[in-house]
């Protein structure tokens, strides 16, 4: 972040295609010293805006940004309460090496692991005032190998939450692109374990989706769950719970929680530019100058960009902006997993 500066520690994404092993070593071997948190993604945020088939480093300097963290793994087995206290010894810990320091907790679970409302809801009770954002590992819609960088290797079925305590200017943000639209469903039949809806109106899930977006033909695939994403009513906000595939029984796999009894809202698009500008806008207004932006960006987003013919600008904008970061399975923030947002955490300039 700093020209000349030694950098202590570092966030790593990069894509699924990279030999794992190979990296790890490398990054052992290159950055012996630094300690090193992330994932694999489905598509990277770079110098160049949407990037693909890339690896990205975040270093952060030694002398004005300290990063600490936790790993947990074998996620399906979790021990809440002693997650939660180590959670709060970290807290606890970076407070009394900088009273004056401003915290923020990032968060990377593995994309697969369906554990994520678990781990932001605990996480953020843990944290107390200290906000939580991050992002869900992926692999290109491969959906079969995700992975957590954590220690020197990648870890599958894990998370890692990392500590960022810095007397910069941080803010943490999280926007939508979507807003809820006229036609509304019942989810009637549904396996919340592997977030599988089998009925919708007491129809077969895909069919009644279908008829209520209004395609009677032609595949269902990423591009159509990206344009007509539903969305659920929570504590007053809709949220994206976006489709991941539809199976064979037309029933239909979906990255978020689901479960029966859940009214869902088709969403509609807003406009995405506007939107992003209000977004950097706000941005600067919370830390001043900015010097980078930790960006998670559902690839969900991408996916919609590309259809609309929208990726160079919105390459151009992140590029702008200094955003940097990854394409994500779903979003962060506080106690919510949430898919489809363009989340992050904006870092501003040193202050004088």
């Amino acid at each position: 972040m700093a020209a000349k500066a030694r950098v202590g520690s570092g966030l790593v994404f990069c894509s699924s295609n990279f030999d794992r092993q190979e990296l790890a070593r490398e990054f052992s071997r290159q950055l012996p010293d630094i300690t090193l948190v992330g994932c694999t993604s489905a598509g990277e945020l770079t110098q160049r805006g949407y990037d693909e088939d890339s690896l990205l480093f975040i270093g952060f300097p030694q002398d004005e940004f300290t990063l600490t963290s936790l790993r947990f793994t074998d996620l399906d087995a979790l021990d809440v309460v002693q997650a939660q206290a180590q959670i709060r010894r970290l807290v606890a810990d970076a407070r009394r090496r900088d009273p004056a320091a401003m915290h923020v907790a990032m968060i990377f679970v593995d994309g697969l692991s369906h554990r994520e409302e678990l781990l932001a809801m605990i996480a953020q009770e843990a944290l107390g005032d200290v906000e939580l954002i991050g992002g869900s590992s992926g692999d290109a819609l491969a959906f079969r190998d995700t992975a957590i960088l954590h220690e020197g290797a990648f870890h599958r079925q894990a998370a890692v939450i990392a500590l960022l305590s810095s007397q910069r200017p941080l803010h943490a943000f999280c926007s939508t692109h979507y807003r809820a639209g006229a036609q509304k469903m019942v989810v009637t039949q549904a396996d919340a374990a592997s977030r599988t809806v089998y009925e919708i109106n007491a129809e077969p899930a895909a069919q009644a989706y279908r008829r209520l977006i209004g395609i009677e033909s032609g595949p269902l695939d990423a591009l159509t769950f990206a344009a007509h994403p539903p969305m659920v009513r929570i504590g007053g906000r809709y949220h994206v719970r976006s489709i991941q595939s539809v199976n064979p029984d037309d029933s239909l796999t979906f990255y978020c929680a689901i479960d029966a009894g859940i009214v869902l809202t088709i969403g509609e698009p807003v406009n995405r530019i506007a939107e992003l500008h209000e977004v950097f806008s706000n941005c600067e207004a919370a830390v001043g100058e900015i010097d980078k932006i930790i960006g998670f960006d559902c690839v969900l987003n991408r996916i919609d960009a590309a259809q609309h013919q929208i990726s160079r600008e919105i390459s151009s904008l992140y590029v702008d902006h200094h955003v940097f970061g990854f394409n994500t399975y779903g979003e962060q923030f506080r106690s919510a997993h949430m898919n489809q947002t363009f989340s992050g955490l904006a870092i501003g300039q040193r202050r004088a």
